[in-house]
């Protein structure tokens, strides 16, 4: 959705050979607002399981509302965008969705039920206005066909990643010193900081004629399919296609220039059957659907491992900035990298890039199954069990009444409940803390029994059984870090190339349908992190194995099909 150049004044877009001034205030409208928005996916699901401050829901319960938080989420903009394409306007849009969303979070800092659909409620709204529309202003900051525009996205691109890492870290102190509603308060605040930076350089980032401008926008969309395809993947928060090398500018390795190579391969394009066009494109989302339901357990099962079972001294919120920050790392080298290939001719086909990427996505989780296998396997030492922390779930409560606890007991415990309807076993963590009666310290496996006793005082005989099986072994951050690298890489490998296969792939007359069906599929596959509700069923091995292969088979997939892909996708 580019701007015709003539319907942008000057002082818009200044300079044509450096970034206009605009570029600068949008980074730090969408930094802050992605620093509110990841400081409410790092803190939710451990803040609706929390006993004290939250509402004591079991892992399950928490990872079903994450799911489908996450579906409507990225399946906003579809909404959004076509509300300020056909009425409002970009940057009204845009202001709108930052209302909602500053509602939103500040809904999350009162402590009620009621108070959490209603947030879930405004920030999906937000999104829906927010995120397609400050992409798209972006791109409507530079002349159609500026070399300026990819590397603008790039940038743009940084500001949502270090948004994004810099808010599990505030979080993680904010709700350490003051609690989890203070925490969603700060979220608040970063939303009236990028409304603020938005409405302070209004006249920076979009042209006072605005409806002329959309108008310009919606003639020259057939011929700004990249544009089109880097503002849906950063309304996603996925890498633009800029960070493949593949269509750059500059000179062909045989002396030519690449904009002859893509009139080239547009005309092999052409010559492609649509039917068989539309068939990759499906085989593309269906990849999609599986990379983002594995991706996105960052927020839940991965938040969960993070708390639960890795040895550092806070809490799973933090493990949401891993991935941003490798992000931040990889991404130039990476670049780098393919432009080291590109010259030479080596650099691999989008496909085969698809396949190396979801291939490392497969990789990531056999980390953290190896990292689960030998946790799985310790027997818990008397030191141990004296410094650690518990939690009873289905999955132990299974355990243990195969090793002789009556059911009914257990029953019981899993099924108590205190006067505010919140668990006082199921799901509950126990840690080291002060009894409420003596005010001296406890033990975590102190305070488990004493919780299990009062709900059936026969519960005591079964002590070493309930224990090792609700020990909460922990594993070096190592772990974590390694995985969350290798699935970064494959996130850069996999996630800017499917938006721009997109844009050059679909039949002209679809490619509207078709942008609209990578929506879907990434809507699809967030819906499918509901997988997570069997966190606390299966062992935690057995469930990084299942997403793992997953991953894997969808590679193969990808491999087999690699050669009718590359016949129905000349030139990428």
């Amino acid at each position: 959705m580019s701007a015709n150049a003539n319907t942008i004044p000057a002082d818009v877009t200044g300079d044509l050979h450096k970034h206009p001034p605009g570029l600068y205030a949008l980074f730090g409208t969408e930094m802050w607002e992605r620093f509110s928005f990841y400081s409410m996916l790092a803190l939710f699901t451990l803040y609706l399981r929390d006993p004290t401050e939250g509402f004591g829901w079991t892992a399950a319960e928490a990872t079903g509302l994450y799911a489908n938080y996450l579906m409507f989420v990225y399946a906003s903009p579809l909404i959004g965008g076509f509300i300020a394409d056909r009425f409002t306007g970009y940057r009204k849009a845009v202001m709108i969705g930052g209302f909602f969303f500053m509602a939103g979070h500040g809904l999350l800092s009162i402590p009620a039920i009621w108070a959490v659909y209603l947030a879930l409620t405004c920030l999906v709204i937000g999104n829906g206005f927010f995120k397609p529309n400050v992409s798209t202003m972006v791109g409507n900051l530079y002349p159609e066909g500026s070399h300026l525009k990819d590397r603008a996205y790039n940038i743009f691109y940084m500001g949502i990643n270090v948004g994004a890492m810099l808010a599990p870290i505030v979080m993680e102190i904010v709700k350490a010193y003051f609690g989890f509603h203070a925490a969603f308060a700060v979220a608040a605040f970063g939303m009236v900081i990028s409304v603020a930076i938005l409405w302070k350089f209004k006249n920076l980032v979009e042209d006072p004629n605005a409806l002329a401008q959309r108008q310009a926008a919606r003639a020259n969309r057939a011929n700004g399919a990249d544009q089109a395809a880097d503002t849906a993947a950063t309304a996603v928060d996925a890498p633009p296609h800029g960070i493949s090398q593949q269509d750059e500018g500059g000179k062909a390795a045989n002396g030519g220039t690449f904009a002859a190579d893509a009139r080239s391969r547009n005309a092999l394009m052409d010559a492609v059957p649509d039917w068989k066009r539309v068939m990759a494109l499906i085989v593309i989302f269906l990849i999609v659907i599986v990379f983002w339901m594995v991706f996105h357990q960052n927020g839940s099962t991965l938040t969960y491992w993070a708390d639960d079972n890795t040895a550092w001294n806070v809490t799973g919120t933090i493990s949401n900035a891993i991935n941003p920050m490798w992000i931040i790392i990889l991404t130039f080298p990476l670049v780098w990298f393919w432009g080291f290939l590109d010259k030479r001719g080596m650099e691999p086909s989008t496909p085969t890039k698809m396949a190396i990427g979801m291939t490392l996505t497969g990789l990531s989780f056999f980390v953290l199954y190896f990292a689960a296998i030998q946790g799985e396997s310790q027997q818990p030492t008397p030191e141990q069990l004296a410094t650690g922390s518990f939690r009873i779930n289905e999955r132990v409560v299974n355990n243990v009444a195969a090793a002789g606890m009556p059911r009914a007991i257990l029953d019981r415990a899993m099924a108590a409940k205190d006067s505010d309807g919140k668990n006082v076993i199921n799901d509950v963590k126990f840690s080291p803390t002060t009894n409420p009666v003596t005010n001296q310290p406890m033990t975590g496996a102190d305070a488990l029994m004493n919780s299990l006793k009062a709900v059936d005082p026969s519960a005591e005989q079964y002590r070493d059984s309930i224990l090792r099986h609700s020990y909460l072994f922990v594993m070096s951050p190592f772990w974590l870090l390694l995985a969350y690298g290798i699935i970064s890489l494959g996130e850069l490998m996999l996630s800017p190339m499917g938006l721009s296969l997109v844009s050059k792939v679909a039949p002209i007359r679809m490619r509207g349908l078709m942008m609209g069906g990578w929506f879907v599929a990434t809507a699809i596959g967030n819906k499918l992190t509901m997988i997570g509700i069997y966190w606390s069923i299966w062992y935690q091995s057995n469930f990084f194995l299942v997403l793992g292969l997953m991953a894997l088979v969808m590679a193969v997939v990808l491999a087999v099909l690699l050669k009718p892909l590359k016949k129905a996708m000349p030139g990428v």
